[in-house]
C-alpha cells in the first residue's frame, strides 16, 4: 500500500467511528478490507441499533428511578402527615352492656404456639357467656388433638368453644374464616393468628368504638413483639414494623385513607364483612383485601396505636422469606383487583392516590432490582453520568427519618437510638430478599397461582422445630447477583466512582442474605442428622421380640 493510501485509512479510522466495525466484520469474513459504500452503512446501522438499545435501557433507568421516587414521596407525605397528627388521640367509650362476640383463631399445623393462644383467649376479661372462642383448625399434625383436649378443658369451665375442622383446606385461611361465621350468629368478630397473645383487656378496649359508631366496620391494634430481641433478623423486623403501625397506620387513619386490617389483632363488625361480599381466596392477602373493599363500600376503620397485641416474628431468615413472598404477591394481586373499583369509589383524590401508593408497597423492589442490572451495560456505554438524578437522594432520605420517628413514638431519645441500631440490618436485608420479593411480585402481574405458605411458629428454639425450612434455590440466584454487583462495583470505581457506595450495598445486601440461609441450611441438616442417628441408635437398643 502507497503512502497516500496508508494516510488515508488513517485519517478514515481515526475520524469515522464505523470505518473499525467495517474492518472487524471483514476480518471475520476472511476477506480483505475494503472501504466501501455498503460497508460503511452496514456499520451506521449496527451503530444506530447500538445506540437505540442504550437509548432504551437509559430511559428504562430513568423511568425506574422515578417511580421509586415517587413511591418514596408518598412515604414522606406520610411522615409529614403524622408529626402533624402525632399528638392526636382517641377517647374510648363506656362499654355499657355486653355484646356477643365470636373469637376466631385460625390454625393450621401450629402445635407449638396454639395451646398458649387459647389460653390467652380464655383469660379475657369479658363474661364467659358473651365470648365464643372458635378455633377454625385446618391442621392435619398433632394439632388437632392438642386443640381438642385443650377445649375439652375450657368447657368444662363453663366457656363457650367451637373446635371447627374442614373436609378440606379449601380457599385456606380466608375460607377457614368464612366457614366459621356458619357456625355463629354473633355481630362482633376478634380475628387473632396462632402467634399472637393478645391481652385481656382487648375486647373492652376496642368493642366500645364499634358499638359507638355505627360507621365504623374495623379496629385494628398495634403489634408488638414477643422475639424482638432473638437475632439481628428479628431486631430488623421489629423496627420495620413498628414504623409500619406507629407512623403509616396513624398517618393513613388520622387522615381518613384507607387503611389495611392486618390480619390479626382487629375486630370485625358482621355486618361489615357481609357487605362487603366476605371474605375471599382470590388473593393471598384476603386481609388486606376485605378490608379495602368495605372501605370502597363506605365503611370506616379505626387504629388504636395504644392497643398492643404482642406476636412472633420471624426468627429463621427462610420463614421470613416465605412470609414476605406471600405478602408480596397478595399485596401485587390486590393492587391489580383493587385499583380499578378505588378509581371509580365515592372516594376523594387523596384517598385514591394514598390507596393506591399502599398496594404498591412491594413494587420499589422490583424496581431496586432492575436498576442494578442495567447499571453495568450503562456504566460501559457512560450513559450514567450526565442523569439528573441527585435529587434522589435527598428523597431518599424520608424512610430513614420513619424509622427514627416511629422508635421516638415508642421511647425516649436515648431509647431510639437504640432501636435505630437495627436499621444496618434492616438496610441489607431488605435489599438481599429484593430477587425473593421480586420474584412473587412478577408471578402475580403475570397471573400466576401459587398456593397459601403460611409462615412456619416455633415458640422458641426454631432450628430444632421441625417446622423449620430448609434452603431454597434463591441462593444461589442471591450468590450470582453478589457477584455481578462486585462487578457493578468495580465499574463504577474506574467509570465513575460515586455509583460506588449504592453497588456496594447491592453486594454485601445479597451476600449477607446467601450467607444467613447457607448457614441457616448447614445448621439444619447437621441437627436432622443428628436426631436421625440418635432414632436409630434408640432403635437398635430396643429388645428384639421373637
Amino acid at each position: 500500500m502507497s503512502r497516500p493510501y496508508i494516510y488515508l485509512a488513517i485519517s478514515c479510522t481515526t475520524h469515522c467511528p464505523f470505518l473499525p466495525a467495517c474492518a472487524l466484520h471483514s476480518a471475520m469474513a476472511s476477506q480483505p478490507f475494503v472501504i466501501s459504500r455498503t460497508n460503511i452503512l452496514s456499520a451506521i446501522r449496527g451503530r444506530i441499533k447500538i445506540a437505540t438499545m442504550i437509548s432504551l435501557l437509559t430511559s428504562l433507568y430513568t423511568l425506574c428511578a422515578f417511580l421509586l421516587a415517587l413511591y418514596t414521596l408518598g412515604q414522606a407525605v406520610l411522615l409529614i402527615t403524622y408529626w402533624r397528627t402525632r399528638r392526636a388521640t382517641v377517647a374510648t367509650p363506656d362499654l355499657g352492656e355486653a355484646p356477643s362476640v365470636a373469637v376466631q383463631l385460625p390454625l393450621y399445623n401450629e402445635q407449638f404456639v396454639a395451646a398458649r393462644l387459647i389460653d390467652a383467649v380464655a383469660r379475657f376479661d369479658y363474661p364467659r357467656d358473651k365470648f365464643l372462642i372458635q378455633v377454625l383448625d385446618d391442621s392435619d399434625d398433632g394439632t388437632v388433638n392438642l386443640v381438642a383436649r385443650k377445649l375439652e378443658a375450657l368447657k368444662a369451665r363453663g366457656f363457650q368453644v367451637q373446635h371447627i375442622r374442614r373436609g378440606e383446606r379449601a380457599s385456606y385461611k380466608a375460607g377457614a374464616l368464612a366457614h366459621g361465621l356458619r357456625f355463629c350468629d354473633c355481630e362482633y368478630i376478634a380475628i387473632f393468628d396462632a402467634d399472637f397473645l393478645p391481652p385481656p383487656h382487648f375486647l373492652k378496649a376496642t368493642l366500645p368504638h364499634l358499638i359507638a359508631d355505627p360507621r365504623i366496620g374495623i379496629v385494628q391494634s398495634r403489634w408488638s413483639h414477643l422475639n424482638a430481641e432473638a437475632n439481628s433478623l428479628t431486631r430488623a423486623q421489629k423496627l420495620s414494623i413498628d414504623t409500619h403501625f406507629l407512623v403509616e397506620q396513624t398517618a393513613r387513619n388520622r387522615s381518613g385513607w384507607l387503611i389495611p386490617f392486618n390480619g390479626s389483632g382487629g375486630l370485625w363488625r358482621r355486618g361489615c364483612i357481609e357487605a362487603a361480599a366476605g371474605w375471599s381466596a382470590d388473593t393471598l392477602t384476603e386481609d388486606l383485601d376485605l378490608s379495602y373493599r368495605a372501605q370502597i363500600a363506605g365503611w370506616q376503620s379505626l387504629f388504636l396505636p395504644d392497643i398492643e397485641v404482642p406476636g412472633e416474628i420471624p426468627p429463621q431468615l427462610a420463614a421470613y422469606k416465605q412470609q414476605q413472598a406471600r405478602w408480596a404477591m397478595g399485596n401485587t394481586q390486590c393492587l391489580i383487583k383493587l385499583t380499578g373499583p378505588i378509581a371509580r369509589a365515592k372516594l376523594t383524590l387523596s384517598q385514591k392516590i394514598m390507596a393506591i401508593q399502599h398496594l404498591c408497597q412491594y413494587l420499589p423492589q422490583p424496581l431496586m432490582l432492575i436498576l442494578l442490572l442495567l447499571t453495568p451495560p450503562l456504566l460501559l456505554a457512560n450513559s450514567l453520568a450526565d442523569l439528573p438524578l441527585a435529587w434522589l437522594g435527598l428523597v431518599g432520605l424520608a424512610p430513614p427519618l420513619m424509622y427514627l420517628v416511629g422508635q421516638m413514638r415508642l421511647n425516649d431519645n436515648r431509647g431510639a437510638l437504640r432501636g435505630m441500631r437495627a436499621f444496618p440490618a434492616l438496610l441489607f436485608i431488605g435489599t438481599g430478599i429484593s430477587l425473593n420479593n421480586s420474584l412473587a411480585v412478577l408471578a402475580a402481574l403475570l397471573g400466576i397461582r401459587i398456593g397459601f405458605r403460611r409462615t412456619p411458629k416455633f415458640a422458641d428454639d426454631w432450628a430444632n422445630n421441625p417446622y423449620a425450612l430448609p434452603g431454597d434455590v434463591s441462593i444461589l440466584l442471591e450468590l450470582i447477583l453478589t457477584a455481578y454487583a462486585i462487578w457493578a462495583a468495580w465499574l463504577a470505581w474506574r467509570i465513575q466512582p460515586e455509583l460506588c457506595p449504592y453497588l456496594l450495598i447491592y453486594a454485601l445486601s445479597f451476600a449477607s442474605v446467601a450467607g444467613w440461609g447457607i448457614r441457616e441450611h448447614r445448621l439444619l441438616r447437621r441437627i436432622r442428622l443428628l436426631t436421625n442417628q440418635k432414632t436409630e441408635s434408640a432403635g437398635a437398643n430396643l429388645p428384639h421380640r421373637l
